[in-house]
């Protein structure tokens, strides 16, 4: 499928930082062995990656605000239009040397989330969606959820709350709980990548908690037009505000819902909004 004029502005934008990232990233690689180590480079990286976006994105669509990691809120001469950006989910395992990170970059249009853009640069896999306009990997290949229906049979991911952050207790119930019902679980240390892979129908399902409008926002729009479910862990379609999120098919979500928060998932609106206040909510998945 030929890529809209949107997309190609952001997936050019994407593409730039990416080469930045890449080339930083074989830089880790050999910072491993330092005794310093490389998280100073590696915040240097995510810096860096994130002006690449910021103008990209400001040259092809002037006026737009911006809601991103390190920025925080950019209010823009366009009040209808905002991107949301994480320049790069999955720091701990850049800083690790494991190639399972990302560039993220959502648009909202009046208040509703309306295009996605998921790309890892090492593996060059570039997810996109479009309201209304189905799910792509690298503009060829459409993208649908998992269609299994029997969540004894399904893989899962989620995120596991690391040093220093919260709600321990909460998430090993939930992890208990899980363990007795799915095939398998995993965590691969990127929240909008699992959201990617679960538009990709690698993962059956997802959910995580505590997690900011930058983790979310991309991915939210491919899982929606894969075909999949995406709410808050208690059923409603507040996920962005709260930080929340359980995503995977209509079958799927529902019995996940149900096994990690005792909640069943509430019938699905077709709304995927975010407010104007700042962000609540934790911080990045990695």
């Amino acid at each position: 499928m030929a890529a809209t004029a949107l997309m190609n502005v952001m997936m050019a934008a994407a593409r730039k930082a990416g080469r930045g990232l890449t080339r930083d990233f074989g830089e880790v690689e050999q910072l491993q062995v330092s005794v310093k180590g490389p998280a100073n480079f590696v915040s240097a990286a995510d810096h860096k990656a994130e002006e690449t976006i910021y103008k990209e994105l400001s040259k092809a669509r002037s006026g737009y605000g911006f809601l991103m990691e390190e920025r925080g809120i950019v209010e823009g001469a366009d009040k209808s239009h905002r991107w949301i950006v994480d320049p790069l989910d999955g720091t701990t395992n850049f800083l690790h040397g494991i190639p399972m990170f990302c560039i993220s970059i959502g648009l909202e249009r009046d208040g509703q989330l309306v295009a996605g853009l998921v790309y890892n640069p090492i593996s060059d896999e570039m997810f996109t969606a479009e309201k209304g306009k189905g799910a792509f990997l690298n503009d060829r290949r459409r993208l649908r959820v998992a269609a299994r229906r029997d969540i004894g049979e399904a893989v899962v991911a989620t995120g596991i709350p690391h040093r220093g952050r919260p709600n321990h207790p909460v998430f090993l119930r939930e992890i208990t709980s899980a363990m007795a019902e799915v095939a398998g679980i995993r965590r691969t240390g990127s929240a909008a990548l699992d959201l990617a892979w679960t538009a990709a129908g690698r993962f059956d399902a997802y959910w995580e908690r505590n997690l900011k409008p930058w983790d979310i926002a991309a991915g939210a729009v491919l899982v929606r037009e894969a075909g999949g479910v995406i709410s808050d862990l208690d059923g409603t379609d507040g996920f962005l505000e709260s930080g929340n999120i359980i995503a995977g098919n209509k079958s799927i979500h529902r019995a996940l819902a149900t096994v990690v928060s005792g909640v069943p998932a509430a019938p699905q609106r077709e709304r995927l909004t975010i407010g104007r206040a700042s962000p609540k909510g934790g911080t990045d998945a990695g």
